[in-house]
């Protein structure tokens, strides 16, 4: 195996462009939702007088249902609440793929980055193996982005419902619970808008891919026999 030859031309290629623009928006797409935390609040009022807050606060792989309300609604209001009260839903199967296709793709990207400026010579002089295996991978990451993208916007849209819905055992005047605030989701719309911008950027990288196989670049025939010795 031939060392490694630095060719900075394919970074100024679509093949090399496009991959260096995956591998920069893959890190936003992990970043914005699996770097997310959050919380709901409520201001509860017992008999017309202040109580108290609570509030209950919930992360990345957003398991709601493992966040409680503190502190313990089981205290306030003459004990209206029987037991500790949680925010509903587990959305973790589906963020927690969306943030591995970013991850895989970001280390994917950054393989095949190096590849190309360091091993051109090997990836075009491999008989197309290494073209038909990148553009096979491409296709799988721009199926994975959009089913995960997908799964994923379903799933915030859940996570916006669950800390939206109101506390239960809330009857006033007895018992008046007021919403006290939710930690905006702007960065997990972002990281929705990424994946989707994914999807693209892989979608069109495949047809850049699809140029340097085989099957649009046909091998070079094999050179005519030289004439026989006398």
């Amino acid at each position: 195996m031939s060392g490694p030859r630095l060719e900075l031309g394919p970074a100024k290629e679509p093949l090399g462009l496009v991959r260096g623009l995956q591998w920069f928006f893959s890190i936003f797409a992990f970043a914005t939702c699996g770097g997310y935390g959050g919380a709901v609040s409520f201001r509860i009022s017992c008999n017309g007088q202040s109580n108290a807050t609570v509030t209950a606060s919930f992360a990345y792989p957003f398991r709601l249902n493992h966040a409680v309300f503190t502190p313990s609604l089981t205290n306030l209001c003459n004990k209206t609440w029987p037991e500790d009260v949680h925010l509903v839903g587990d959305f973790s199967s589906s963020a927690q793929f969306f943030v591995t296709v970013a991850v895989l793709a970001f280390l994917y990207s950054m393989v095949a980055l190096g590849l190309y400026l360091g091993y051109l010579h090997l990836y075009r002089g491999a008989g197309g193996k290494l073209p038909l295996v990148d553009f096979l991978a491409t296709v799988a990451f721009s199926f994975l982005w959009l089913v995960s993208s997908s799964a994923w916007a379903k799933a915030l849209t859940d996570v916006k419902t669950s800390t939206r819905a109101p506390l239960p055992h809330c009857q006033p005047p007895a018992v008046a619970c007021f919403p006290a605030g939710v930690t905006p989701m702007g960065s997990l719309n972002v990281s929705v808008i990424f994946g989707f911008l994914n999807l693209v950027l892989w979608l069109g990288s495949s047809w850049f891919v699809y140029k340097e196989t085989n099957f649009h670049r046909p091998a070079p025939p094999p050179a005519a026999p030289g004439p026989a010795p006398m």
